[in-house]
């Protein structure tokens, strides 16, 4: 069986709700990093058998192939496909796994793997709330109603099962998710995120330019204090929005 290797990593700098990328379209985002990520490999475009992208709300400005419509954004070849893939949150990372698995089965040699998410574009659960507020029904049939009756599963209820099943406390997940913020500073400081990060032109409030290439969701000035003093999303679970990942 062939070996799969990830030859060039690339990604915009993360942003918030409302926050910094609000003016990008998501396809354009997408096709910007695709083009520095074939820039930095130096491989012939033409190469690229397949764009694989990972994309949860795939509705709006991600709807109609968000995968094809970046590579549209992009410089590629019109002859270069693309599909989109939804496995939820881990959408992105199952992209990644698709793009290997045709690498190492021989039906593929280059492949481009990727996830994009606008959720100020593209808000949470659209691809739900939009048609069922417009009548076309909700995603919950009869069947699954049938085997789990009266049950209302999410995200949070999901990380709460979790928590509980491995014995994690919300002291372990506040200290986890200090942790991480400690660690995401330390890392942006000492400048290990440039190489990765596509810097993108954005428009401030007041009409002026920036640019745009630090994450926007690190919390630089939080304290373990101001983590735990969050409430918890049930009471007597352990997470709460401090500990859950951001939009």
């Amino acid at each position: 069986m062939a070996e799969a290797y990830i030859v060039a990593a690339a990604r915009t700098a993360g942003g918030r709700k409302g926050g910094r990328l609000k003016d990008w379209h998501p396809a354009d985002l997408g096709g910007k990093v695709i083009d520095e990520l074939v820039k930095r490999t130096g491989a012939d475009p033409e190469l690229i058998e397949d764009v694989i992208v990972g994309c949860v709300d795939q509705a709006g400005e991600q709807g109609m192939n968000i995968a094809r419509n970046a590579v549209l954004a992009s410089g590629l070849p019109e002859s270069v496909p693309a599909t989109s893939v939804d496995r939820q949150c881990g959408s992105s990372q199952q992209a990644l796994h698709f793009g290997a698995q045709a690498v190492m089965s021989g039906a593929m040699d280059v492949v481009i793997a990727a996830g994009i998410e606008s959720m100020t574009r593209v808000p949470m659960g659209m691809p739900i709330s939009l048609p069922f507020n417009n009548g076309f029904g909700f995603y919950k049939s009869p069947k699954i109603e049938e085997r789990y009756p009266n049950i209302q599963f999410s995200q949070f209820a999901g990380a709460e099962m979790i928590a509980k099943k491995y014995g994690l406390t919300k002291d372990q997940l506040d200290e986890f998710g200090f942790g991480s913020h400690q660690k995401a500073i330390k890392a942006t400081q000492d400048g290990l995120f440039d190489n990765e990060i596509v810097p993108l032109e954005i428009t401030l409030e007041d009409g002026s330019k920036e640019i745009h290439k630090v994450d926007e969701g690190i919390r630089f000035d939080t304290s373990l204090d101001a983590i735990k003093g969050v409430k918890l999303l049930v009471e007597g679970g352990a997470v709460t929005a401090a500990t859950s990942s951001q939009i």
